[in-house]
């Protein structure tokens, strides 16, 4: 019988930005020094890849290119996998928001998609452009092992996508800096049966 090729996806989330921990979305902050030797640390020396991939805001993108550089590996730059838009919570600590009204970040937790932030990207369209690039991705590497280099909400909306979660229940899944997910997926009769490995852990 013939054996479709499996495709492996380790998702990684950035280290520490510049300005410490915050809602900063789409606010392009760099790695802080901290970040950049959480990101090393994670990956050390191993190379299992055969392609990365990267959201374009620079957290991600520069260690993404240090790491393709190193390696040779082919890199892709891929805007759809910025983190979700944040709106009026941009750049501000989850102590402001709370020294403000000490509820709004349970209610959002609760259910992000009636309690999100004024002007925030709503989670339907977040969804839509996360799983488009998910979509992609097997067009152009399916049966290879890539690294994504991306964001928390990023990391968590593959996961619900692959386990059915309810978007209600996204922010129930905590990704740290630097920690990788893992994702293998096979096809069967045409159709992807994706399978979670392991989450948050390094190489």
């Amino acid at each position: 019988m013939f054996r479709q090729p499996i495709t492996t996806l380790d998702l990684m989330r950035h280290g520490e930005p510049v300005g410490g921990r915050k809602y900063r979305g789409q606010t392009d902050d760099p790695l802080s020094e901290k970040g950049w030797a959480q990101m090393r640390d994670a990956v050390g020396n191993h190379c299992p890849w055969q392609a990365v991939i990267s959201s374009s805001l620079s957290r991600c993108a520069d260690f993404a290119r240090e790491l393709a550089m190193r390696h040779q590996l082919p890199l892709e730059i891929d805007a759809r996998l910025i983190e979700l838009g944040f709106g009026a919570w941009e750049g501000r600590t989850p102590d402001e928001l709370t020294a403000a009204d000490p509820e709004t970040l349970n209610r959002f937790r609760r259910d992000p998609v009636v309690r999100a932030p004024q002007g925030a990207e709503p989670l339907t369209a977040f969804r839509d452009r996360i799983i488009t690039a998910w979509d992609s991705l097997f067009e152009h590497h399916g049966g290879k092992h890539v690294l994504v280099v991306a964001h928390a909400g990023v990391i968590r909306m593959v996961v619900a996508h692959v386990l059915h979660v309810p978007l209600q229940h996204l922010f129930r899944l905590q990704v740290p800096n630097a920690g990788i997910t893992r994702i293998r997926v096979e096809k069967h009769d045409g159709q992807l049966f994706p399978q979670l490995l392991f989450h948050g852990g390094n190489l």
